[in-house]
């Protein structure tokens, strides 16, 4: 555990909780987390441990909140591993060509891609909102494992931030769900590629495992009541949290292409 003054490690709880809540609606939850352990851990601590220490945290509360989702709302579980499954192999493949790309190529694109859909997601009142017409078919289940689950899995490993909104847009989109069962569904997913990730960093000692446990305890009580808040709300909440998320993703971008 690093030397962390007591007011900055309740403020870390605190916004393990809020990214918690907001992982659970729609996804997204790292765009407060990381950026709180990068300002909260002492100067000099590797980003690499920030890192690790946000997939430690984060895995917590989507696990719980995929455990509640799972228990109440219709989600295809077998299809939903599948696709994290194929999103823990594009995640991997997106980490080793990392490495050698720039992303800030990528940022521009990907803020007018957020743009578009949250055009789309404005215009479309009806977008997720209405419930699945029944079971996804054969063809549906292989776009999303290969946009869903390669592709987006391929952006969180070279990029990351927003890859559980992405995956919330794209299940909608590809099997028709509504906004409630999709994010459940990403939930899912986002813990195959969580965990993949968290081995990696536990491989290289990149963890703080003792604050990640104290913060994994605020994320896991934010995830929960942030599944529970979406069912009880359902898709038309999803849908401004949603819209949220996606604006202030274009800002971190924005800011951290052309003002950072």
């Amino acid at each position: 555990m690093p030397d962390i003054s007591l007011t900055t490690v309740v403020l870390l709880c605190l916004a393990a909780l809020a990214a918690g809540w907001i992982d659970a609606v729609v996804g997204g939850g790292g765009l407060l987390l990381l950026p709180a352990l990068l300002l909260g851990l002492p100067a000099g601590t590797p980003a690499a441990h920030a890192l690790g220490t946000n997939k430690a945290v984060a895995i917590v509360g989507t696990t719980g909140a995929a455990i509640t989702y799972a228990r109440k709302a219709p989600v295809d579980v077998k299809t939903a591993v599948r696709i994290g499954l194929a999103a823990l192999a594009g995640s991997s493949a997106g980490a080793f060509f990392a490495a050698g790309m720039s992303t800030e190529v990528l940022k521009p694109v990907i803020m007018v891609v957020l743009l578009a859909v949250a055009a789309f997601v404005i215009l479309r009142p009806a977008f997720g909102t209405a419930p699945a017409t029944g079971p996804a078919t054969r063809r549906q289940i292989l776009a999303a494992i290969g946009l869903g689950g390669l592709g987006i899995g391929f952006y969180d490993g070279l990029i990351g931030p927003g890859t559980g909104t992405f995956l919330v847009l794209a299940l909608t989109a590809l099997l028709h769900l509504d906004l409630v069962t999709a994010s459940a569904t990403a939930k899912i997913v986002n813990c195959c590629t969580n965990a993949g990730a968290l081995a990696m960093f536990a491989w290289q000692g990149a963890v703080l495992w003792q604050l990640a446990a104290l913060m994994a305890v605020f994320n896991l009580a934010g995830g929960t009541l942030g599944a529970h808040t979406a069912l009880k709300k359902g898709s038309g909440f999803v849908r401004v949290v949603l819209l949220t998320v996606v604006f202030a993703l274009v800002a971190n971008l924005a800011y951290e292409q052309w003002l950072a």
